[in-house]
């Protein structure tokens, strides 16, 4: 169980660095739609229209402003990085935990605790998986599109699909891995694989 637990959480840091070179274009798009309506401001301004009216008048006709779309990309975007992040996030239990209360408890209860946990998990996103596959499917056939960019809006539910069912696999994996080391009592992987890995 070993080589596949390398094989999960290889896939799933696939799919996190992708998330991260999403999330890196989007912050550039937002950073440059921003100063393009600063400069755009600028140039609509008196001051700039009394000093140079040419170059303000040439620059505003080249299209010097925010990105056409900017915020349906974004918004596209982040939806396809938030389930891209879920199945490193999961797999390597990143997620937000309090344990006062189960510190105190034996090691068999917690294992318990987490494989509980890990099936809740793994019941959420499935269900999450499948509800975003229908709302696919419902816009691909309404033919709907974005207001700006008119891009079909099924692309971006089919982009965060791809996430969402790696995250709901990645869960059910990790609900049998919970199940096995809780009935073995045998550590497949740590409770947190931590920032340095």
């Amino acid at each position: 169980m070993n080589g596949l637990h390398r094989i999960v959480l290889g896939l799933a840091r696939i799919m996190a660095l992708l998330g991260g070179v999403v999330l890196t274009l989007l912050v550039l798009i937002t950073c440059i739609s921003i100063l393009g309506r600063v400069a755009n401001t600028a140039l609509h301004s008196g001051l700039m229209m009394s000093v140079a009216p040419g170059l303000a008048t040439w620059l505003i006709d080249i299209g010097v402003g925010a990105i056409r779309g900017s915020y349906e990309l974004v918004e596209a975007g982040m939806a396809f990085c938030i389930f891209a992040f879920l199945p490193f996030c999961h797999v390597t239990m990143g997620h937000a935990s309090v344990d006062i209360f189960t510190n105190a408890l034996p090691r068999g209860v917690n294992r318990f605790l987490e494989f509980l946990i890990a099936t809740l998990f793994a019941v959420a996103l499935v269900t999450i998986a499948i509800q975003l596959n229908e709302g696919m499917l419902r816009k691909f056939s309404s033919g709907q599109t974005s207001l700006l960019l008119e891009f079909p809006i099924w692309w971006a539910f089919a982009a965060s699909l791809v996430g969402a069912a790696l995250a709901a696999v990645t869960s059910v994996y990790v609900a049998v891995m919970r199940l096995y080391e809780f009935l073995s009592g045998r550590m497949i992987a740590p409770n947190a694989v931590g920032a340095d890995h």
